[in-house]
């Protein structure tokens, strides 16, 4: 049995400078409240005995089982209710490439609509808001000019007090080729002053809805100028923030990078911060960063690794970063969703998963890729902390919560256990909340809420315990343990 302790926030002791070593504050506990935790970064992970982290790969369902989705670049979806949303890129002109004109290839673009009950069958429904022959459903919810088009992100604006005909907003734009740039963009010197004169200075342009239908601009320019921008763009109301939120393309040091800026209003924002994401040498192409819809305090990002040496052939990586950070948390290098079996995953840049992972039942979330692919996964189920025949355990770092009861969301198998046991923060057991208290839990549950004591008089309760710096203890064989929460 191996053992693997992940170090707190901050350490009993400071190396410092001459060589010495001297006593450092105890790490505070992490305060989590009534928030659902997940195991996508440290911030909860202690000791790992006998136990490991792992990665669960979203499963593809067949192409066959629902009708075809409609797809395009840069998409997005939105669960809106009794409502899925999906937003993405369409072409006037089929097959048309930047080589062949920047402006001819980006002022012909426009975004499409589709919706879904079920987010499993999609309709194109006419809205008749442009009348254009290329797209003869009439599904086409924007036709701005060039470069909004090409990467417009909506979504839902929580901020409370929010303006009702400003409920959806979203972003579009790109930076305009310098006039020096070494590939074929312009077909003439004065083009790129043709472009800014007639749709104003590049950039990121601020869009609002009342319905998520009908888009009106915020203001004519740009409110983000900072970036490169070629590649989905996303911003979002952060209610753990209490601001918006953006990631956005940037390029650092010669790789497609991943920048952050925050704003009160959305018009104005501030100075971008290089995230730290990427490994060496790797392109993340897009970023997909948004709040967790079961978890908001936690931003998960399913970001495009692109393989710029390989054909241009792309897959999806699996990151989260917390409010305010300048970096991710990529507890896992490798490939969250592969390419797969078959040629269309294997294209140039075949592989975006479209913007938001929504929940499509009690049980699963799903995810779109641009190739035609709808992946799903168990709720919660990206990280677990995971145990096979040899029973292992895992530790918490200590935290204080609110609430009277523990909420687990947890999987065996039909010979499988889980066991909890709640330590002081000192990892001494509490009294009647040890191992020997706990009930052995079975099954296969997104919720259950773990119980204590005699066997004909266990309880859930702990709230007793609230406030009180504690460790949580799980004893494990063939199980998994996807999340946490006190409620």
């Amino acid at each position: 049995m191996w053992t693997r302790r992940f170090p707190p926030a901050l350490t009993a002791l400071a190396f410092v400078a001459l060589g010495m070593f001297v006593e450092a504050a105890e790490p505070a506990p992490v305060e989590i409240g009534s928030r659902r935790e997940l195991f996508v970064d440290e911030l909860l992970i202690g000791e790992l005995q006998g136990t490991r982290l792992k990665l669960h790969e979203p499963k593809r369902l067949p192409r066959n089982a629902y009708p075809a989705r409609p797809t395009g670049h840069y998409a997005t979806v939105i669960h809106d209710g009794e409502l899925y949303r999906l937003y993405y890129r369409g072409d006037k002109i089929p097959g048309a490439h930047w080589r062949d004109g920047w402006t001819r290839y980006h002022d012909q673009e426009v975004t499409l609509y589709a919706e879904s009950r079920d987010g499993y069958r999609w309709t194109k429904p006419d809205l008749k808001l442009y009348q254009l022959a290329e797209f003869r459903d009439g599904n086409v919810v924007l036709d701005e000019g060039l470069v909004v088009n090409h990467n417009f992100s909506p979504f839902i604006d929580a901020r409370p007090g929010v303006p009702a005909d400003q409920r959806y907003k979203g972003l579009g734009g790109l930076k305009y080729p310098d006039e020096k740039a070494n590939r074929p963009g312009w077909q003439t010197p004065a083009e790129r002053a043709e472009m800014i004169a007639r749709y104003g200075l590049p950039g990121l342009r601020a869009f609002a809805s009342p319905d998520g239908i009908h888009w009106t601009k915020m203001q004519d320019e740009p409110v983000i100028t900072n970036g490169a921008f070629d590649s989905q763009n996303v911003a979002f109301w952060s209610s753990a923030e209490q601001q918006y939120a953006c990631y956005y393309r940037v390029m650092n040091n010669g790789v497609r990078s991943i920048a952050r800026a925050t704003s009160a209003d959305f018009l104005h924002w501030t100075e971008p911060v290089v995230m730290q994401a990427n490994q060496p040498g790797e392109h993340l192409y897009t970023n997909g960063t948004h709040p967790y819809f079961r978890a908001p305090h936690i931003y998960i990002a399913l970001p495009t690794r692109f393989m710029a040496n390989r054909s241009s052939i792309t897959d999806v990586a699996f990151m989260a970063a917390r409010p305010g950070s300048t970096s991710y948390a990529r507890l896992f290098k490798e490939a969250f969703i592969r390419p797969g079996l078959g040629k269309d995953g294997w294209g140039n840049r075949s592989n975006y998963v479209a913007w938001h992972v929504v929940p499509t039942s009690d049980t699963e979330m799903s995810m779109y890729n641009f190739n035609g692919d709808h992946l799903v996964l168990r709720i919660d189920g990206f990280i677990s902390i995971h145990a096979g025949a040899e029973e292992g355990e895992f530790t918490t770092q200590p935290f204080t919560f609110q609430g009277s009861q523990l909420e687990i969301n947890e999987s065996t198998s039909a010979a499988g256990r889980i066991r909890v046991e709640i330590q002081d923060a000192d990892g001494k057991p509490i009294e009647g909340y040890t191992l020997d208290d706990s009930e052995t839990i079975y099954g296969d549950r997104i919720r259950h809420w773990v119980r204590w004591g005699q066997e004909q008089a266990k309880s859930a309760d702990v709230s007793r315990l609230a406030g009180r710096p504690v460790r949580l203890r799980f004893v494990m064989q063939e199980a998994d343990l996807y999340s946490l929460k006190f409620e």
